[in-house]
């Protein structure tokens, strides 16, 4: 595919199939070594004996400030999420800043505050980081890159891979889809939508690290961002020897966020959400881990969707509410610009 691409479009950063074929095709390919070959949310590497998760994100939100939050919110809540899906305990963050000349300092300390707030709540340190301005019209006002270390336990090895699930198993998320996609769009100027829509951004690390204490079944996580559930899905099915089924009537969609979609034309399985984490749990523990998450303010929603299943190898299954089914595929190209 990287002989043939001239040009790098849109798309390819949408997180689906163009995504995944510019990453197999060329960085997988030229940098290809056995901890890239992994290809999870964190790299997960071994230090003097111990077991470390290591991420690192670029974000580019446009709006840099929308209901629920900012792009520093996404930035902290992003690499969290990264590490504790991964089964670690996040630890330091690294921030990196690109800067477009003439920005107000004030909009620049105001996503530094928020950042700041949450890396204080979600109990990690941002130790290190980097600045560069560029001249005006290089960069749509501000980027940030961050970058995190998590420790990881033994025990917990095998989520960020899913190597041990097995048909049966129960499939959990901790809330609603669709809200951080929707509410970044409805916040663009262009559109003029007055919608009551929330950002479901945050950091999920210690409402994670609760399921993990209560048990040992949590086989997978993984948070639903870019490309949204259905690209989770998705790219599960395509790791193992099993099927997914998931009934819709199980997912949540609020009624604003499914009228925006309905509006613009968007499937709310594949709209972005930023405080939202897909568990692949066995089934004699999914109602331990759908209490504990109900104990959480960003899992009161919390639901099983669905199981792993022994039919429809490699595919992934919606039965819809009204008695049919669909498959969940990647997306091809870009279904939302620049929301995360």
């Amino acid at each position: 595919m990287s002989k043939e691409l001239k040009n790098i479009m849109l798309g390819h950063g949408s997180g689906g199939k163009l995504s995944h074929d510019l990453i197999d095709s060329l960085f997988a390919y030229h940098f290809k070594n056995e901890i890239l070959d992994q290809q999870s949310d964190s790299a997960i590497i071994e230090l003097n004996g111990d077991k470390l998760a290591y991420t690192t994100d670029s974000f580019v939100v446009d709006p840099i400030f929308f209901p629920g939050g900012n792009i520093g919110n996404l930035a902290i809540a992003g690499t969290v999420n990264d590490l504790a899906v991964s089964g670690a305990i996040p630890q330091y963050i690294s921030v990196g800043f690109i800067i477009e000349e003439g920005f107000p300092f004030s909009d620049l300390e105001k996503i530094v505050v928020s950042m700041a707030e949450d890396a204080a709540e979600a109990g990690v340190k941002i130790v290190t980081g980097d600045t560069k301005v560029v001249d005006k019209g290089k960069c749509d006002k501000v980027f940030i890159n961050t970058s995190g270390i998590g420790v990881l336990k033994d025990s917990y090895i095998h989520i960020s891979s899913g190597k041990n699930i097995t048909p049966g198993d129960k499939i959990i998320i901790n809330g609603s889809i669709g809200d951080h996609g929707m509410a970044v769009m409805a916040a663009r100027n262009e559109l003029n939508i007055q919608t009551h829509i929330e950002s479901d951004c945050a950091c999920l690390n210690h409402m994670i690290a609760g399921a993990l204490k209560e048990s040992d079944g949590i086989k997978f996580m993984r948070d639903a961002t870019r490309g949204g559930l259905g690209t989770v899905l998705s790219e599960l099915v395509n790791n193992g020897n099993y099927g997914i089924s998931i009934e819709e009537e199980k997912l949540t969609v609020h009624e604003n966020v499914r009228g925006l979609c309905e509006l613009l034309g968007f499937d709310p399985l594949y709209v972005a959400n930023e405080g939202k984490v897909v568990m692949v749990v066995a089934s004699e523990d999914a109602d331990n881990v759908l209490k504990v998450l109900k104990e959480s303010p960003f899992g009161k929603e919390a639901s099983i969707i669905g199981e792993i299943s022994s039919s429809y190898d490699g595919t992934a299954w919606l039965e819809t509410n009204v008695g049919g089914k669909r498959i969940i595929d990647m997306l091809s190209g870009q279904q939302l610009p620049r929301i995360c």
